[in-house]
């Protein structure tokens, strides 16, 4: 009995004829292939021949041969999808960063506070155990009540007012506290970097906001900016874990950032993070003959024109900081594009 395998696959791939030849080139590119399937003879006396790896393999290179010729269309349809997320992502960045800086603004003294409130939501991270980190735990009574943590309660107030406005306003559902701490803190440096410049430009805010515009740091924060979809714990961190920056010797503070991974470079860029007053941070920090050079460093840089290296070297560390611990989903803050009902057109 003579079988044909042909005859029972569904018409995936249009079978040409050897001869025909291709008049018009097709939208997308194909893969130029042949599949044979060779007739497979069955009778009584050799009915093993008639072998189902031999249909299983047939179909398989028959499918596999559809996907590939169709791959160029469903690429693009990914990636016109993964545009409109990102547009979208970006589009929620900006109204968070207009949220930020107006609430800011209007609030300059709990430009400090906020910095240490996000550094100390960072330092519950525990390399060994991989918990805690930046994952909104200090948003918890429990946890904001802590010693460490003493007169942070303005700065997350802050943020408690800015997340409802912005929550007010999103469409791709609440911002999680995580991502907010971190972006205040990124909006108070933003502020204290312009804020620099216009003092250099003695005091003209117009000439500071140019001189910022064309030697600041604005296009450093990428690495930052693409990690944005934290994760918030639903309960405190372990208490012990953040020093009190303000009683801690150099010695405990060197300690806590080599536990998480960062040197006396880091905790010298740090240093507006560990306090109401930077300059008696430093002055304490450049106690310790390691710290000292990159204070020096810091200092040297923040008297130029354009701050290069401490800004530069400020939103790297903050951006590795910001990342400990957490799974950064990607896709957070997207929502599906409203379709047009083309039905209700009227032409």
């Amino acid at each position: 009995m003579a079988v044909s395998f042909l005859s029972t696959v569904p018409n995936l791939l249009p079978i040409v004829p050897a001869s025909a030849s291709v008049t018009s080139a097709p939208r997308y590119p194909t893969l130029a292939a042949t599949v044979r399937c060779s007739k497979i003879e069955a009778d009584a006396d050799n009915e093993d021949r008639f072998k189902r790896r031999s249909i299983l393999t047939c179909f398989g290179a028959t499918v596999g041969l559809e996907l590939v010729r169709s791959s160029g269309t469903f690429g693009e349809m990914a990636e016109a999808a993964d545009l409109i997320q990102r547009r979208q992502r970006s589009d929620f960045q900006t109204s968070i960063k207009d949220t930020l800086y107006k609430a800011i603004k209007e609030n300059p003294d709990v430009i400090p506070s906020l910095l240490t409130l996000a550094l100390n939501d960072i330092m519950t991270y525990d390399k060994a155990s991989k918990s805690g980190g930046p994952n909104g735990s200090i948003r918890f009574s429990s946890e904001i009540s802590r010693p460490e943590n003493k007169g942070l309660v303005g700065a997350l107030n802050l943020v408690e007012e800015a997340k409802k406005e912005i929550d007010l306003n999103s469409k791709g559902g609440p911002i999680s506290y995580s991502d907010l701490i971190q972006y205040a803190a990124q909006s108070a440096i933003k502020q204290t970097f312009l804020a620099a410049a216009i003092r250099k430009c003695g005091g003209n805010v117009e000439k500071g906001s140019l001189l910022y515009t064309a030697y600041g740091s604005n296009g450093q924060w990428g690495l930052f900016e693409r990690n944005f979809g934290r994760t918030d714990t639903q309960e405190p961190d372990p208490e012990g874990r953040v020093p009190q920056w303000d009683k801690a010797s150099v010695q405990e503070m060197k300690d806590k950032f080599s536990a998480v991974g960062f040197g006396p470079r880091q905790l010298a860029v740090m240093s507006a993070f560990l306090g109401p007053d930077q300059i008696a941070t430093e002055t304490l920090l450049a106690t310790d003959p390691e710290v000292l050079p990159w204070v020096q460093k810091y200092q040297r840089s923040r008297e130029t024109v354009s701050e290069t290296d401490y800004e530069v070297d400020l939103i790297t560390t903050l951006t590795k900081l910001s990342g400990l611990g957490q799974q950064i989903n990607y896709e957070a803050y997207t929502y599906p594009v409203k379709k047009v009902d083309f039905s209700k057109l009227k032409l």
